[in-house]
C-alpha cells in the first residue's frame, strides 16, 4: 500500500469509538510503524460512537475524494425500543419518558412505515454535530440549554422491517438513506407516528456507497497488514544494500 500516494480504506468501527478515533488510530499505525512523518488522513462520514460498522478512511492524495465519497448512499441496521424516549434519542442519555405500547401491532407498524420513505423533512437531534451560531448543537445541549434546529430535506430509499418482538417492543429495521440522515431522529419520528415513543438501542452501518461490512478491516487485521509491509520494506532496503 502506498499511503502517501493515497489509499481508500474501509474499517469496521468498534462500539464506543468516534470516527475521529478511527482516523487517529489509522494514522498512528501507518506513521509510527512505517516511519512516515507527515500524512493526510480523513474520514468520509461521521458515525456515532454508539454505532458500529463501515467507516471509510482516505489517506494521502486520496483525501481529495472525501467530498465525493460523502455523497454516497448509506445502509443501516437499526433496533428501536418502543415505549420510551431519551433526550439523545439513543442510549447516550437515560430514559426520560415512558409511553403505552398495548396498541402496537405489526399491522400498525406496516401502516406507518411508508410515510418515512421518499423525500422527507427531518429535524436533526439536539445531541448532534450540527452547527448553531458557530457552535456544535451537542455542546449547547450538554449544558442544558435548548437548541432550535431547522428541518432538513433528505431521502429514505427503503425501510424494511427485519423483526418485531411484541414482548420486548423492539423493532429492527434495514434502512437505505441519503447523506445527512440521522437514524436517531428517524427513531424519534417513528415513535411519534406510532404513538409510543421510541429510541435507538443499536445501530450498525452496513454499507457506504459500494463498500459493505464484508469489505471492512478490523484494526487487528490492519495492524497485521502494516507490520507485514514494514517487514517487506526492511527486506527491500537490506537487499538494496547488498
Amino acid at each position: 500500500m502506498d499511503f502517501q500516494e493515497g489509499e481508500i480504506l474501509a474499517f469496521d468501527k468498534p462500539y464506543g469509538w468516534t470516527s475521529f478515533d478511527v482516523v487517529g488510530k489509522a494514522r498512528w499505525l501507518i506513521c509510527r510503524r512505517l516511519g512516515i512523518k507527515k500524512l493526510k488522513v480523513g474520514h468520509t462520514g461521521t458515525l456515532d460512537p454508539l454505532a458500529t460498522g463501515v467507516v471509510v478512511v482516505c489517506t494521502g492524495k486520496k483525501t481529495k475524494q472525501i467530498e465525493k465519497l460523502q455523497q454516497h448512499a448509506k445502509q443501516y441496521e437499526a433496533t428501536l425500543q418502543l415505549g420510551a424516549t431519551t433526550p439523545s434519542y439513543d442510549l447516550e442519555k437515560p430514559i426520560d419518558k415512558h409511553y403505552p405500547t398495548e396498541h402496537i401491532t405489526r399491522s400498525l407498524i406496516d401502516e406507518v412505515m411508508p410515510q418515512f420513505v421518499g423525500e422527507i423533512w427531518q429535524v436533526p437531534p439536539m445531541f448532534s454535530a450540527v452547527k448553531v451560531d458557530g457552535k456544535r448543537a451537542y455542546s449547547i445541549a450538554r449544558k442544558g440549554e435548548q437548541v432550535e434546529l431547522k428541518p432538513k430535506q433528505l431521502v429514505i430509499d427503503k425501510i424494511e422491517v427485519l423483526d418485531f418482538d411484541a414482548q420486548t417492543m423492539q423493532l429492527r429495521l434495514l434502512i437505505d438513506c441519503s447523506k445527512g440522515t440521522y437514524i436517531r431522529a428517524l427513531a424519534r419520528d417513528i415513535g411519534e407516528a406510532l404513538g409510543s415513543g421510541a429510541h435507538l438501542i443499536s445501530l450498525r452501518r452496513t454499507r457506504l456507497g459500494e463498500l459493505t461490512t464484508d469489505d471492512c478491516l478490523s484494526f487487528e487485521q490492519f495492524e497485521q497488514i502494516i507490520e507485514q509491509q514494514r517487514k517487506d520494506n526492511a527486506t527491500q532496503v537490506n537487499n538494496e544494500k547488498t
